[in-house]
């Protein structure tokens, strides 16, 4: 009776007849035929990347999520509050990336050299735009920017719902939502931006950016995913975003992509 051939030797007869018909090597091919799992470089230049499952894979990109919006839209605050933070609080940093424009449906000129803004919902509305974009420069990290954002949305007024430094008459800032999610900021430096020429400039930056949408936006929030909007997109983000990047994602998925399901969001701000 013949003997039973080892399995590690069936499986590394099969890799060899993959490879290399007639007992040759891939070209690019120079290690042993038990190394060539190793890694995925050993692999790939001898060919077996798909009998090597224990290989390390690439991870996936994250899903780009842009959304514009405007700091007193109501519907603008709700997308915020309700589907982007907590779709972002759930899954893992690099499974979504977000990018912040507050300008919307607001308009610019300039006169005698120096930006001047108007926006939908009045005055505050531009100091609460200006406020997130100083908060945005300064902290420059996200995610010790979007909790204070956040704080801000979900209050009653963005500009007025909390503790402010300044009167009313000349800049007033809920620094309560800044004591409490990152109180290592300097007030004095956000402070500087809003009253100052960055603060204008942020503001003109996020116009331009705005103005070149592709399509251009007809209302906000204008949710941008992986450099494109389109309806349905716009209608799934709004439905469900956590669903929508839980099936956009092509790497691993998380425990929270499990189910989703979310209050609806209002129609959105139309110029």
């Amino acid at each position: 009776m013949v003997p039973p051939v080892p399995l590690p030797l069936l499986a590394l007869l099969a890799l060899l007849a993959l490879v290399a018909p007639g007992l040759g090597v891939a070209p690019g091919c120079d290690r042993p035929a038990h190394l060539w799992c190793r890694s995925p470089e050993i692999a790939a230049a001898c060919q077996v990347e798909s009998r090597c499952p224990d290989l390390p894979r690439p991870a996936a990109a994250p899903v780009q999520l842009s959304l514009y919006y405007e700091s007193l839209c109501p519907a603008c605050r709700q997308f915020l509050v309700l589907e982007l933070f907590p779709t972002w609080l759930l899954l893992p940093s690099e499974m979504l990336n977000i990018t912040l424009v507050p300008y919307g449906n607001a308009q610019e000129r300039n006169v005698s050299g120096r930006w001047d803004f108007q926006c939908q919902h009045g005055p505050e509305e531009c100091l609460g735009n200006m406020m997130e974009a100083c908060l945005m420069h300064e902290a420059k990290n996200f995610s010790t920017y979007f909790p204070i954002i956040f704080c801000l949305e979900s209050g009653s007024s963005v500009t007025k719902n909390l503790e402010a430094v300044f009167p009313l008459t000349t800049l007033c800032v809920p620094w309560q939502c800044l004591q409490v999610y990152a109180p290592e900021l300097d007030r004095g430096r956000i402070s500087a931006c809003m009253q100052g020429d960055t603060g204008l400039a942020l503001m003109h930056q996020n116009a331009q950016l705005t103005e070149a949408l592709d399509p251009p936006h007809q209302y906000v929030p204008w949710i941008v995913i992986n450099g494109k909007h389109t309806d349905d997109l716009q209608a799934q983000a709004e439905a469900s975003l956590l669903g929508l990047v839980c099936r956009l994602y092509q790497g691993e998925k998380p425990e929270a992509c499990g189910g989703s399901k979310a209050p609806k969001i209002p129609s959105g701000c139309r110029r």
